[in-house]
């Protein structure tokens, strides 16, 4: 790399220096460097601590070149400029003296030099959870003039396998931040570093809750078969998955597997429905990120097809495979939203059956159903300790419903003949969630009376949300966008009034996000069981 030409500028005499103790503050063309002369050597260094900005010329200088910042203990090794205890690098400036004056170069580093830097400090902050200095590396890079979306791609990458059973909200919720920094402004570049600090720190936080690796083990194909990948995550077998992953990325190309992705998707009600959300949120990110991407995002997407668990196979949506079997194309009795409140799994999937054959009609009826079970979810659920832990239930079970819609509609307009699967998932949720209602209570306080301007208020408040776990927020994200998106396609829905007031109360009530009491409680009686 081409090292810039010296900027050598003078700062203040040496004897001047040794007047003054040995140390002293400078500010050549506005920059604050601290000089220090240990010994017959002078030292140069910015004077703010790369951790919080305290002034190191109020820190320590102890074995002759290592400077301690006596704010947080951060220590720095003045020859060489590592940092001994802390993250960030501190910046040394060369020092040369001429006819008795302390010149330094001020040249700033090559800006790829800053960039692959930060990249390296990012990665560390990563490993380390360190959300603020993932704050300052993104900011470092941004501040070269690259594109720190950039990075995005590597983050990715560094957590690709850290997932035991494949991809999180983490990869799912990241399209849609990039969708809310598209509407910063240029002007605002504080606002819009912050949806991409939520991604990697999100992606950041799931990786080390899950103390991996877990690597993935792949075979050889030899030809892109979308049968042999549709049966290779039926069988959960995930090393002829990702080997036909391999062979389609190298051959074929991404899209070439979306169709047989979105059938194994949507061939189960799998996962609590979280598999076609996020097939659509990666394909989305391969869009926005580019294919060198891809194999990093679509590898946990097919750990988590192969891995998820698949709850029409348990007493409670058992009648899903048989209503599948059933449905009739050209039923057209369309049920009311109404006609769904208290109905349990079996009668939502008569009703849905029954009108199977009008698609967009049915989509309104079942995301009206979905907000408004939301809208009266029943709080004390989120309060209850001495329930069993199945109903454990709280907002982000609900919002479920209206993201699965979403997504799978999508899916559905490729593959029409996957409508059966959405709607009758769609019905596992209403019927389940029912048990945890309230249609009694009084929800007029959530009415929303500013229609006109309340989702871009939500996604203001998204920005500096103060959440303290990456799963709420995002929740909270991915329900917006799902609403926006839906009613940009059909803005005069009969079920936008219920969806805004439910999503008013998702933002002003939220979950309760520690159960200490609830979860002894519950342990307490596990271990008795199985005693």
């Amino acid at each position: 790399m081409t090292r810039p030409e010296p900027v050598w500028t003078n700062a203040i005499a040496k004897a001047e220096l040794v007047r003054k103790g040995g140390k002293t503050v400078v500010k050549p063309n506005g920059k604050q460097i601290l000089l220090w002369l240990s010994e017959d050597t002078i030292y140069a260094c910015n004077n703010r601590c790369p951790h919080e900005g305290y002034p190191l010329s109020e820190g320590t200088l102890a074995d002759a070149c290592v400077l301690t910042c006596n704010w947080h203990n951060w220590k720095f090794d003045l020859d060489s400029g590592e940092t001994l205890v802390g993250g960030d690098k501190l910046r040394l400036y060369p020092v040369t003296i001429v006819d008795g004056l302390i010149v330094l170069d001020l040249a700033d580093p090559p800006a790829q030099e800053v960039r692959d830097a930060a990249i390296a400090g990012l990665r560390q902050a990563f490993d380390e959870h360190d959300y603020e200095r993932m704050a300052r590396e993104l900011a470092r890079y941004q501040q070269t003039g690259a594109d720190p979306v950039d990075v995005l791609p590597f983050a990715f990458e560094w957590a690709a396998d850290g997932f035991e059973f494949g991809m999180t909200h983490a990869q799912a919720g990241a399209p849609d931040w990039l969708a809310l920094r598209d509407r910063i402004a240029a002007t605002e570049p504080e606002a819009r570093l912050i949806p991409l600090i939520e991604i990697i720190g999100h992606l950041s936080w799931d990786r080390m809750m899950q103390n991996g690796p877990f690597p993935f083990r792949t075979k050889q194909a030899s030809v892109f078969d979308p049968a042999a990948l549709e049966a290779a995550i039926e069988d959960e077998a995930q090393d002829e998955a990702t080997a036909q992953i391999d062979i389609a990325l190298e051959t074929v190309g991404a899209d070439a597997l979306r169709p047989a992705l979105e059938r194994a998707a949507l061939r189960h009600y799998q996962n609590f429905g979280h598999t076609p959300i996020y097939l659509e949120k990666t394909y989305e990110l391969i869009g926005i990120l580019g294919v060198a991407a891809a194999r990093a995002l679509l590898y946990p997407l097919v750990r988590t097809l192969c891995t998820g668990a698949r709850e029409d196979l348990i007493p409670e949506f058992r009648g899903y495979a048989p209503a599948l079997e059933k449905w009739d194309p050209t039923a057209t009795d369309l049920p009311q939203p109404d006609d769904l409140r208290g109905k349990g799994v079996n009668a939502c999937f008569d009703m849905v059956t029954r009108a199977g054959g009008n698609a967009d009609g049915l989509f309104d009826v079942l995301m009206h159903a979905g907000c408004d079970a939301m809208l009266h979810f029943d709080p004390q659920y989120r309060e209850h300790v001495d329930k069993p832990v199945q109903q454990n239930v709280d907002w982000l079970d609900f919002t479920h419903t209206m993201t699965h819609l979403n997504a799978s509609r999508r899916i559905c307009a490729r593959q029409p003949d996957l409508w059966a699967n959405s709607f009758l998932q769609t019905a596992c949720f209403l019927g389940r969630n029912t048990n945890f209602v309230d249609w009694g209570q009084d929800v007029s306080q959530w009415t929303v009376d500013n229609p006109d301007t309340f989702l871009d208020e939500v996604f203001d408040g998204l920005l500096d949300h103060g959440q303290p776990l990456y799963i709420y927020s995002v929740h909270v994200l991915k329900l917006a966008t799902a609403i926006r998106e839906e009613l940009e396609r059909n803005p005069h829905a009969t079920w936008k009034p219920v969806a805004f007031a439910a999503l008013n109360r998702l933002v002003h009530e939220p979950a309760k996000q520690k159960h200490m009491l609830r979860v002894t409680k519950q342990a307490f009686k596990f271990v008795e069981a199985q005693s």
